[in-house]
């Protein structure tokens, strides 16, 4: 079973950056498309980015508007999400997400595994 684990969360002030981590465990990340998802307190999950496995097709969400870069170093197993321009809207816990092969999606049932998440808390 192919786990993904987030980590780099954290608590900034409004302004601050913050690069979130997704590392595999027991898979090889470049067989898998990756997404990163956010729900905050009383939300609904929302999509936030992605990048597909070779690392040519990358969407975020509406909301992103610049401040974020989704990335992938397949040789570290690893994508990154970092996060710049924080705002106190941003705070919530954010989710990797991945499925395996070529296909994306910004629907968050349409992927396969998750991470357990990391909080992102972004104070005025």
């Amino acid at each position: 079973q192919a786990q993904f684990i987030e980590s780099g969360g954290g608590s900034v002030q409004a302004g601050g950056s913050l690069r979130l981590s997704c590392a595999a465990s027991g898979r090889a990340m470049s067989n898998y498309g990756v997404g990163w998802f956010r729900q905050g307190p009383g939300k609904e999950r929302e999509f936030v980015a992605l990048i597909n496995l070779t690392g040519d097709i990358i969407y975020y969400g509406d909301f992103v508007k610049g401040r974020f870069t989704i990335s992938r170093d397949n040789d570290k197993n690893t994508v990154y999400l970092q996060m710049n321009s924080l705002k106190p809207e941003d705070t919530a816990v954010y989710f990797c997400a991945a499925r395996w092969g070529h296909s994306w999606s910004k629907i968050a049932r349409d992927w396969a595994y998750w991470g357990q998440g990391t909080q992102v808390t972004v104070s005025s």
